[in-house]
């Protein structure tokens, strides 16, 4: 990859090895199509394990913290590396570090489907975490680059129809598996699906210019162990009460991270590639944007666990019955998400991001009310559509305002650090409502249990609509709106973008 010409050097020169990008409408959406696939089945993973947790928890013979380690080895080698991934993108190229990242998640779905004991699995998720890492960043860093800025919102649109398809097929699918088949095929059905993904990313996805500059070593270490501290501690903390070494590995972390901050200004003076350009935080919506993702993944990855667990150990329903409540959230968010996303390229992003928290905090206050006051479970259907109202008016507004303005060097690494801070926010929320949820239970009935616990990601997602509002707005397609003073809307290509912003 040395004698790739880089972004800041070539990025106006004809090289037939490289198409022009934006890449015309057809091309693009192929491309999407196979980037989806890969990022259907991440998720997929995700949704089948929780609903088969129960299952291989009995046959592997795990006690409660192996299999809470089952999930969190996987979120951790996951937001380790992000950022680090992220810009192994933007210096290999993001299509091969997509492949890569695919080949490891599919060995290692295979080796989670053979392992005889709960350790042997929990080696497997982590290295199947780590594929993860690889190949996400690259997803929202080539759509980026391959779709014109007034398409962006429509193609996140789909990029958030296949996470709500996902959502739809996963508890299901993971509840029919579970059921009939076994909870080894919750891992062997990622196979055909990542070779599938690897085949089409082959053949639809363009190469994409490359970075040559030396990315400091210094940074990675730094990165990586500071995330690795603060997210271990996190996890950790609710088994060990909170004891002494875990908030001194929180301050380790905090302090680690400040000189990573701090090294990122050295690295930049003395002509080396910073991991995390500090200039990406100048530009206003990436930074809102990026808090507004964290408080997503709060949520997102928190109240799965708290409902699936009402529906069975209070309601008794199995783990298909449980799959199949979450439908309603799902559809409506499949409906809507493509919808939402072409709309957010003509009108206002914020203002559609700022809806969708606003309607997942009040309809996770819903599902609380139904949960804690003993009601027919069937009460929740109106709250998971809610839930599906926000999620497609927040996944698609929040990224596409997020990335729109920055320019086509900065997408891998501000994928890197989008994605990133999205896995800290799950991992946040895991603790947190996790830890609520023990604690109630220990005072009150389960159903009022689980639903006390999830009031805490309803506060957390408040903070999406404040970073909504506070944002400007972006928009794809050029009308009358002026560009903001100072910002450069060159494209790629040396062509002016035609899409603006205020």
């Amino acid at each position: 990859m040395a004698d790739c010409p880089s972004v800041t050097d070539a990025e106006h020169v004809t090289d037939t090895r490289y198409p022009q990008l934006p890449l015309p409408e057809p091309a693009a959406w192929k491309a999407l199509l196979a980037l989806c696939t890969g990022f259907f089945m991440i998720l997929l993973d995700q949704t089948i394990v929780a609903v088969a947790t129960p299952d291989f928890q009995e046959h592997l013979g795990a006690d409660y913290n192996q299999v809470i380690w089952v999930t969190s080895v996987y979120l951790l080698t996951f937001a380790v590396p992000l950022l680090v991934t992220g810009r192994l993108g933007d210096r290999f190229g993001p299509k091969n570090v997509y492949c890569v990242g695919m080949v490891v998640f599919t060995l290692s779905s295979l080796w989670c489907g053979l392992s005889e004991n709960v350790g042997q699995l929990i080696a497997a998720r982590a290295v199947q975490g780590l594929g993860a890492a690889l190949l996400t960043p690259q997803t929202m860093a080539v759509i980026n680059r391959v779709f014109a800025r007034e398409r962006r919102g429509a193609a996140m649109g789909a990029w958030g129809a296949t996470a709500s398809l996902s959502t739809l097929t996963g508890p299901v699918l993971g509840g029919v598996i579970t059921e009939y088949v076994g909870w080894e095929w919750i891992f062997f059905v990622n196979v055909p699906i990542g070779v599938l993904s690897v085949i089409a990313v082959m053949v639809w996805v363009p190469a994409i210019r490359t970075s040559s500059r030396r990315i400091d070593p210094l940074s990675v270490l730094l990165s990586m162990v500071s995330v690795f501290l603060l997210v271990f501690a996190l996890q950790q903390g609710e088994k060990e009460h909170w004891t002494w070494w875990i908030w001194i590995m929180v301050a380790v972390a905090v302090l680690l991270f400040a000189a990573f901050v701090r090294q990122q200004v050295v690295a930049e003076s003395a002509g080396r590639d910073p991991l995390m350009p500090l200039s990406l935080f100048e530009v206003r919506n990436f930074t809102l944007g990026n808090i507004g993702i964290t408080a997503m993944g709060f949520a997102v990855a928190s109240i799965p666990l708290p409902i699936t667990m009402y529906y069975q150990q209070v309601h008794g329903l199995s783990p298909l019955g449980a799959g199949l409540m979450m439908i309603p959230q799902a559809a409506t968010s499949l409906v809507l998400s493509p919808l939402v996303g072409r709309l957010s390229d003509r009108y206002s992003a914020r203002r559609f991001g700022a809806f969708g928290f606003t309607v997942l905090a009040a309809s996770i206050v819903g599902m609380t009310v139904v949960m804690s006051t003993g009601v027919s479970h069937y009460w929740t259907v109106v709250a998971l559509v809610g839930l599906g109202v926000g999620n497609s008016f927040v996944w698609a507004p929040n990224s596409a305002s997020t990335m729109r303005d920055l320019s086509p060097h900065q997408m891998g690494v501000g994928s890197g650090v989008y994605n990133q801070t999205r896995q800290l926010g799950s991992v946040l929320g895991t603790a947190g409502v996790g830890a609520v949820m023990q604690w109630r239970l220990t005072v009150t009935d389960p159903g009022s249990a689980f639903g006390q616990a999830i009031l805490l990601a309803a506060g957390v997602i408040l903070v999406g609509t404040v970073t909504s509002l506070m944002s400007r707005d972006t928009y794809g397609v050029s009308g009358d709106r002026r560009v903001p003073a100072g910002r450069d809307d060159r494209r790629a290509d040396g062509r002016a973008d035609t899409g603006t912003a205020r």
